[in-house]
């Protein structure tokens, strides 16, 4: 597949004419000469959004199947690119060919997972209350409920995922399946290979004859393009991955529009680490490994990476540490994805450095290459955690801090102080049960996902995953970003009161045409 540079409004591939792009080789530290990109123009994102709107009506009105089937053509057609759209992301990323055949096997699995959930036809939420007429002293209607889409959508491509959580990633894959017609904002990291999937996108809407503007892809700077993309009146949701400042910045653009919108942004984690004491004394050198491993995995650029553990001080924590620092000390610097991330790492983990009361304790290997980031591992008392902070900041990065506690009432507070977290895990043996127990409930108040005796890097597309959690870790605690429940984002309930039966949705109808599962009068049956 050819890449122009063009941007995809609708079936159309459309030249944008505001500042020339370049896409950027990490490894080498060059751009990439050729094509160049045309950034988009707030006109641009006018016609996109305008198409989308029209297309909302016809795209949530197509039968089920259709839904699905589209999401699965996505997928067949990612895999009909083949390694081409491997060696481009490969180019802009910085990311091996294995991790990358992986991120592409999800993006597929979930595309077809959500095709599953689409069929099934269980997230419409189907409920029926049977009229009562004779009731006294008033009578009830015939009420019936079922959840609808809630209208076009759009969608950040995120900086460290350039297939997963990129134009058909997860916010795309959940918006498609739930009748919302999307508009992506592609990332400015991975310009090539988000044509190519975009390209798939489009070219399947064609064949299947969908409404022009159930897709559609945009280039351009965020404060241009992406606060556009926001305020304009024919967005009713936005899906986001990225830093803090990104994310709050978009909820405030949401927030001032005469019509406020949800923001649902994954913004920024330190996924604390706690290590009970037996844990430590009867495993604590294979915790250490796997709590390294699982640091540098990846350049450390995952929103679930592990920027902290915290134990109770002794002779077990300091082995810890110190088989940790070794462990880390070993660990070659990797690429990281783009120059100002790089930079941001640099400057967080100096930033750590001068805190008074932290002290460095490894490095890994120093870099050779332009945008290498080398890993850093430090050490701080409980009283300085909670005093300073700037501890609790995420460095986008493979930097950690360990934090000593003086006793399991200090480790508690520590607990107690945090912000909310995507995740939070508790290395734990049995002996260690009472002290896990009065940690748990703490950490569901400060969590999304709560893990046992594993680390947080890697997380399940699947119906039980929870990727959220409270503010800052998202901008709401209510919902998830990875999981089939992803859904329930783009979904609004609507009442359908004494309707006659030829008005009714499919979904509601006595008939029951889809054969789903129920709620009637407050029985779950299929009928």
């Amino acid at each position: 597949m050819q890449i122009t540079g063009d941007m995809l409004i609708g079936r159309l591939a459309v030249r944008g004419s505001d500042k020339p792009l370049h896409a950027f080789n990490p490894s080498t530290g060059e751009e990439i000469a050729a094509p160049v990109f045309g950034s988009g123009t707030a006109e641009n994102v006018t016609a996109a959004c305008e198409l989308a709107q029209k297309a909302f009506d016809p795209y949530r009105s197509l039968p089920l199947a259709v839904r699905a089937e589209f999401l699965e053509r996505i997928a067949d057609g990612i895999a009909g690119l083949g390694d081409a759209l491997i060696q481009r992301a490969q180019e802009e990323s910085g990311l091996p060919k294995a991790r990358l055949e992986g991120e592409r096997g999800r993006t597929m699995s979930q595309l077809k997972l959500f095709a599953q959930v689409v069929r099934a036809g269980q997230w419409l939420a189907a409920t029926l209350d049977s009229p009562l007429p004779e009731r006294k002293p008033l009578p009830r209607s015939d009420l019936r409920m079922q959840k609808i889409a809630i209208g076009p959508v759009a969608v950040f491509g995120a900086s460290n995922f350039p297939l997963a959580f990129s134009v058909a990633g997860g916010d795309t894959a959940a918006a498609l399946a739930a009748g919302c017609p999307v508009v992506v904002k592609a990332h400015s990291a991975h310009l090539g290979t988000s044509e190519m999937v975009g390209r798939v996108i489009q070219q399947v809407a064609k064949d299947m004859d969908l409404p022009e503007g159930v897709f559609s892809m945009i280039v351009g700077a965020g404060r241009t393009v992406g606060e556009a993309l926001v305020a304009h009146p024919a967005i009713k949701a936005v899906g986001f991955t990225g830093s803090r400042a990104g994310g709050t910045s978009l909820m405030q653009v949401a927030a001032r529009r005469p019509e406020p919108i949800p923001v649902y942004a994954e913004m920024s984690s330190i996924n604390p680490v706690f290590l009970l004491p037996n844990a430590l004394a009867t495993r604590g050198a294979a915790i250490a490994q796997g709590f390294v491993d699982s640091l540098v995995l990846g350049a450390g650029q995952f929103c679930t990476n592990p920027g902290l553990a915290i134990g109770i001080d002794g002779a077990e924590l300091s082995k810890f540490i110190e088989t940790a620092s070794a462990a880390l000390s070993a660990k070659p610097a990797q690429t990281m994805l783009t120059s100002g991330i790089y930079a941001a790492y640099q400057q967080g983990e100096s930033r750590l450095a001068a805190i008074e009361g932290v002290a460095p304790v490894a490095h890994g290997i120093e870099a050779n290459g332009p945008t290498q980031a080398c890993a850093a591992l430090f050490v701080t008392d409980a009283k300085t955690f909670l005093a300073k902070a700037e501890l609790e900041d995420e460095v986008f990065g493979p930097a950690s801090t360990i934090v000593r506690c003086k006793d399991a009432q200090e480790l508690a507070a520590v607990a107690e102080h945090f912000v909310g977290q995507l995740t939070a895990t508790i290395q734990m043996d049995r002996d260690d049960l009472p002290a896990a127990k009065s940690l748990v409930p703490i950490l569901e108040r400060k969590a999304g996902r709560i893990l046992v005796n594993g680390f947080p890097t890697g997380v399940e597309v699947s119906h039980a995953m929870v990727h959220g959690g409270p503010f800052p870790a998202t901008s709401d605690s209510r919902v998830t970003s990875v999981g089939t429940t992803s859904i329930e984002r783009f979904l609004r309930p609507v009442c359908y009161q004494d309707f006659p039966a030829d008005l009714l949705p499919e979904a509601l109808s006595d008939a029951n045409p889809l054969d789903l599962w129920r709620r009637r009068d407050g029985e779950i049956v299929r009928g």
